[in-house]
């Protein structure tokens, strides 16, 4: 007896560990910077460097990486700025042990505040919350077809599965230019950047994935005359991560993180300080998946013998649904505080913080947090910035049809697109996109005929046993199980029957006759 088989991959993630712990630090300002006196605005981004397993726990460590803009204490008021990090050693328990796999990050999000102690030293406080799931990657084995010089009588199915074809881990590096409008001022001193990966979209291409993405860039700079100026602007990107082997046709799983970001004065063409050069570094784990036709064997009888069918319980999925989805999000919110205040909004950004994601009936349902920040010029003439925070939230439904227990999926989210402007008698106008990439499966866990065991009839209770069956059609019968249950064929049901096809129905009345009877 010979078994034909169908080796598939499968990409295995498990239930992520969420945790939470805090970074408290005190952070001494260096020589090389002035004293601080008040703290204008600050950000803090916590980063993960190594993982690594240790028993029944996982060792994370890393750091939290700020910036902070400030007022300066002693002689003429300016703005300045500083920078810094501050390390994280975290042990995550791991309930059920540390086992086979990979664990990796999913999502990382870092609540920073940084205050005074004194002039020259800064309190450092984050509070870091990170989820970690383990990847497993592994390859089963499906029953297609089984040889055998006697004749096997074999129930088969069809299904649509999903193989991944790759999965590995890349950096793109982004390598960009901006130059300034005619209208700005030329660059001094560089005091505040941020850059943010505000829109990501991929396709399949032949053998790579394509990216096309924009940077959102903000820099906030004081000019060799002393004024302050800034330059807000998206920046498009686009490249090719070559991947042997993909077709358009395929489907594909992208999170992708932007790290290692360098910023500089560049000269322009007439040797003036009016260029910025941004570098940084995408990090991306890519999933690509086929969706592959497979006829699987689910069961096997013969009629000269007993079959004994010894089987192994497997795991695959089917696609459910791959979305790309936006929520819009507009508010106004009243801020009575800066009613005399502001007379310009010059920067804003925003985080997504999701804080849950359940599915449903239909589909997956997603409340959580847009936190937001702008630095706004005021009329002050000692200290002309100023930021105000706050926060919006939001529910966001993600429709799927045929949700299940076995149901799973993966989420990935962002900000795409951020405005903030004042409406006037202290209120402020808030619209925002919110990008939602999801990947919907659904878990099949299949007992795989791996062996057969012949065994004998037991000649005499086949002896007792009625020649013709009068059976009434029960709720859940199939055709197959009574010819297997009798020691029959389908087919001499149908025929017996007068019917076309395996449709049956509950109340139904049949005669069922054994085949070959000459084997009592």
């Amino acid at each position: 007896m010979e078994f034909m088989k169908k080796q598939m991959r499968i990409n295995c993630m498990e239930r992520g560990i969420t945790n939470q712990f805090f970074v408290d630090d005190d952070y001494n300002v260096p020589d090389a910077k002035r004293d601080v006196s008040k703290i204008v605005m600050s950000k803090g981004e916590a980063r993960v460097e190594k993982i690594e397993p240790l028993e029944n726990y996982v060792r994370v460590t890393g750091n939290v990486y700020f910036q902070v803009l400030y007022v300066t204490e002693e002689g003429e008021t300016k703005l300045t700025s500083l920078d810094g990090k501050c390390p994280f050693e975290e042990m995550i328990y791991v309930e059920e042990g540390i086992g086979e796999g990979i664990y990796a990050v999913r999502n990382l999000r870092t609540e920073f505040t940084v205050s005074m102690i004194h002039s020259r030293k800064l309190s450092i406080k984050a509070v870091v919350e990170l989820e970690i799931g383990k990847e497993i990657e592994d390859t089963i084995s499906l029953t297609t077809g089984i040889e055998s010089e006697e004749p096997l009588y074999k129930k088969k199915k069809e299904y649509q599965l999903l193989q991944l074809h790759t999965g590995r881990r890349d950096t793109y590096r982004i390598k960009e230019e901006v130059t300034l409008p005619g209208t700005k001022e030329n660059i001094g001193v560089i005091l505040w950047t941020d850059v943010s990966n505000r829109k990501l979209d991929t396709k399949l291409e032949e053998d790579a994935l394509c990216l096309l993405g924009e940077l959102s860039i903000f820099c906030l700079y004081e000019s060799p005359e002393g004024k302050m100026d800034w330059i807000e602007q998206g920046v498009s990107y686009e490249g090719r991560i070559n991947s042997s082997g993909v077709e358009m046709n395929m489907y594909h799983y992208v999170t992708a993180n932007l790290d290692e970001v360098h910023i500089e004065m560049r000269t322009d063409e007439d040797g003036e300080m009016r260029s910025i050069g941004i570098e940084g570094t995408l990090n991306l784990k890519i999933s690509v998946y086929e969706e592959e036709e497979v006829e699987v064997i689910e069961d096997v009888y013969s009629l000269q013998h007993e079959c004994d069918l010894k089987r192994q319980k497997v795991r695959s999925e089917e696609l459910v649904l791959q979305n790309h989805s936006k929520c819009k999000v507009s508010e106004q919110l009243s801020v009575p505080e800066l009613r005399e205040d502001v007379l310009q909004i010059c920067y804003n950004r925003g985080e997504v913080q999701v804080e849950k994601i359940e599915k449903g009936e239909q589909g997956i349902q997603i409340e959580g947090i847009l936190h937001l920040q702008f630095l706004y010029v005021k009329e002050s003439d000692d200290i002309p910035f100023d930021t105000w925070q706050g926060m919006i939230p939001f529910s966001y439904l993600i429709e799927c049809d045929g949700m299940s227990d076995e149901t799973i999926f993966d989420v990935n989210y962002g900000l795409e697109q951020l405005s903030v402007s004042m409406l006037g008698s202290g209120e402020v106008e808030v619209k925002a996109v919110l990008a939602f990439h999801s990947f919907i499966r659904h878990q099949l866990w299949q007992n795989i005929i791996v062996d057969i065991e012949k065994k004998p009839f037991d000649l005499e209770k086949i002896g007792k046993e009625p020649g013709v069956i009068g059976y009434i059609v029960k709720e859940g019968d199939e055709l197959w199980d009574l010819a297997k249950k009798y020691r029959t064929t389908v087919e001499r049901i149908q025929t017996a029957n007068g019917l076309n096809g395996n449709e049956i129905k509950e109340g139904d009345k049949i005669l069922i006759f054994k085949e070959n009877m000459s084997i009592l």
